[in-house]
């Protein structure tokens, strides 16, 4: 069903599914499922509305620009719900808000008209960038409305029209922000649809669509790769990272601390670019696990609504299963919790946040992305090897180096195979910037002009130079 109201009611209907508050586990309100019938219907006004939408840039400048200024407005109603549904400290809903609405100003300023083509030919050649058509966006939950707006606002700034599919255990907050946007646009050029698979099956496949963006898994996105081959439409996929951070044997480590701690750890470690991985010196090795385990130790985990929390709980059940399963695992090969390791006693989807000492290198808990409040830290004698070790894994999303040379530091991240890698920090990204990964990380490029031109093509017009009279 099209976003129309923000959310459902308090029973689950006929055609309606319950959404999860994961501080409690329990259901507080539903979501309407989108039939396959509505979904024709939704692509059929997505293409009539894309006919007028792309004609007129700056009409769409304003409508953008409108559109930012009312999620803004909305910022309060949209950060309260994103944690109900999401789970993550309040502070970080009204974060992903502000993302939201800047991201929509970015791109509604972004010029992308003609551009010469110099190539010494008595030829004028000049590329004009054309939008696709209708765009299928489909979110995961760790960040709904951000990773929402990564996707239609570079679409809708492009002249393209979108329909976008929130994962179905945070639909709600994903509707209202629908809601905000498409009151500043023309019926049909934003529409949100909700529900359960294989909804998402049927909009990657849908032959009215022209370009599909995921973010998501690996096996997941192998399937919406192969639905959309059949109207080879343009896929744009990120697909998830196991990113590692080498520490230098100059590294201050209570120095740097806090910053490795919460570069893993942000959004209960939900988050696709966090350090999910840490190599550090055989000499520094156990300095660095009892400097995040103090931290994981006293970090206040609890709902995202209560103020003082810093860590909330694992979004969904079976995320929360995956991540005591891999944490458990590790345990059994022979890695030492030194914080955490548990599930905690208390209603809701909770983990404690856990630091591993003494992992198996092939435990999956470090060749896996555990996507959860868990991270292991494994020494190393040379420096080849914590290249090789960081280096060694199907994906390729990014990755960091953590030393008191900087250019020493970024030496050894130019030895990384990623799509980008930081020096000192980890996990910061300009919205002027490409973000894209290698291997089993992605296909395509988001962020920046590369973000907005993957969503046009381009057509070329060539005509014979005047000769001079």
């Amino acid at each position: 069903m099209a976003a129309g109201s923000p959310h459902g009611g308090a029973g689950a209907g006929a055609g309606h599914f319950a959404v999860v508050d994961p501080a409690t586990g329990e259901g507080f309100d539903t979501a309407p499922g989108c039939r396959p019938d509505e979904l024709d219907a939704v692509v059929d006004r997505a293409h009539a509305a894309w006919r007028a939408w792309r004609e007129d840039p700056a009409a769409r400048t304003a409508a953008l620009l409108a559109a930012a200024d009312a999620v803004e407005a909305a910022g309060t109603d949209l950060a309260s719900l994103l944690t109900r549904e999401q789970g993550k400290p309040l502070a970080e809903s009204y974060a992903e808000v502000a993302r939201t609405s800047a991201r929509l100003r970015y791109f509604a300023g972004m010029d992308h008209g003609p551009q010469r083509i110099a190539d010494g030919r008595p030829v004028r050649s000049e590329i004009r960038w054309r939008p696709l058509g209708p765009v299928a966006a489909i979110v995961p939950w760790n960040f709904p409305l951000q990773l929402a707006s990564a996707k239609f606002a570079p679409a809708l700034a492009a002249g393209n029209t979108v329909v976008l599919k929130p994962s179905p255990y945070t639909p709600l907050a994903t509707r209202l922000l629908g809601s905000v946007v498409a009151a500043a646009l023309p019926e049909g050029v934003l529409t949100i649809v909700t529900g359960r698979e294989p909804l998402g099956a049927r909009l990657a496949s849908h032959p009215g669509i022209r370009h599909v963006t995921f973010t998501g898994s690996v096996p997941t996105g192998r399937a919406v790769a192969a639905g959309a081959v059949a109207s080879l439409a343009r896929v744009t996929l990120e697909l998830g990272g196991n990113d590692a951070a080498i520490l230098l044997e100059d590294v201050d480590v209570e120095g740097i601390a806090d910053r490795l701690f919460w570069a893993a750890f942000r959004n209960c470690g939900q988050v696709c670019m966090a350090v999910k991985r840490v190599y550090a010196p055989a000499r520094l090795h156990a300095e660095v696990v009892e400097a995040l385990a103090q931290r994981a130790r006293t970090a206040v985990v609890g709902p995202g609504l209560d103020p003082d929390s810093r860590l909330g709980p694992v979004n969904n059940a079976p995320q929360l299963a995956r991540v005591e399963r891999l944490t458990n695992r590790a345990l059994a090969d022979g890695a030492r919790a030194a914080a955490g390791g548990f599930r905690l006693d208390r209603p809701g989807y909770f983990f404690a946040p856990t630091i591993l000492a003494d992992v198996p290198a092939g435990s999956p808990v470090v060749t896996e992305e555990q996507f959860g409040p868990v991270l292991p830290v494994l020494p190393y004698r040379d420096l080849d090897e914590a290249v090789w070790a960081a280096n060694d894994t199907g994906f390729g999303l990014g990755g960091s180096v953590w030393g008191a040379d900087p250019d020493r530091a970024g030496a050894v991240a130019d030895r990384l195979e990623c799509g980008t890698a930081w020096i000192n920090h980890h996990g910061e990204l300009s919205l002027a910037q490409p973000f894209a990964g290698i291997k089993e990380s992605g296909v395509g490029v988001a962020g920046g002009p590369w973000g907005l031109h993957g969503n046009l093509r381009p057509f070329v017009v060539h005509r014979p130079e005047e000769a001079p009279a």
